[in-house]
């Protein structure tokens, strides 16, 4: 037998990934399915970005008439199956938004071995919250796994309540409209890639201070509107649906 035999390996910290999805009848078509593409498309580039440190998890929350998880409880990124999601029924955030505080628990979603890190939460929504978002939202309000989190919304076309999805992130900087199918899914690159590289590394002192990670998220949302300055304009009179 070998020194090294009965030596276990290291745990590794868990991250969680959470898209939060919009699936009301407005999304019907080319909007749900630029979701479904990008989500599948980007899966394998999340693999591996945790490096030796972190474990990275996806969980997606789905809401329109209700709300449902894709999965029990999150799937490592390489065993992640995306389930093609359907667009119908109305706009229950406030529903979303109540699963979600319920879930961002170390008895429930976060239950890592070790520890987890903060997770990262991408919401994506078109239009208006049709139940009592409010109350929803003062329940993730009072987590504190939720506080710490990178926020992120991606307002789907001129429809979306973008004061609702300020709210959420707590900064407007954090939300960004798209009028574009190419739009929507260069948004789901970056916003996925971005988020979960950021969230898995410790951040670096500047100024003998610790820059939290939702600024450094939104400083990079920054830099691509400066390289894309036309990613969240409208090209034409409308939105390109």
């Amino acid at each position: 037998m070998g020194i090294f035999d009965k030596v276990e390996g290291i745990v590794k910290r868990q991250m969680v990934l959470f898209f939060i999805v919009d699936t009301s009848g407005s999304m019907e078509g080319t909007k749900i399915g630029a979701v479904n593409t990008a989500i599948r498309e980007v899966l394998p580039e999340l693999q591996g970005i945790g490096g030796s440190d972190v474990d990275l998890k996806i969980a997606c929350l789905k809401f329109s008439s209700g709300c449902e998880w894709m999965h029990p409880s999150p799937i490592p990124v390489e065993n992640f199956q995306w389930n093609t999601l359907a667009a119908n029924g109305v706009t229950d955030m406030g529903a979303a938004f109540k699963d979600l505080a319920s879930k961002l628990s170390k008895d429930k979603f976060l239950n890592a071995p070790s520890a987890s890190v903060a997770p990262a939460i991408f919401l994506m929504s078109d239009g208006e919250p049709t139940d009592d978002y409010k109350s929803g939202l003062v329940a993730l309000q009072q987590n504190n796994w939720y506080k710490y989190a990178i926020k992120v919304a991606v307002a789907i076309g001129d429809d979306a309540n973008i004061d609702v999805l300020r709210e959420f992130t707590g900064n407007i900087e954090a939300v960004i409209t798209v009028h574009t199918p190419e739009a929507l899914r260069k948004m789901i690159r970056f916003v996925s890639v971005t988020s979960s590289q950021i969230g898995s590394k410790s951040q670096p002192m500047q100024n003998g201070q610790v820059e939290s990670k939702q600024d450094a998220m939104i400083d990079q949302l920054k830099d691509l509107q400066q390289t894309e300055p036309d990613l969240s304009k409208i090209s034409t009179s409308a939105d390109d649906w």
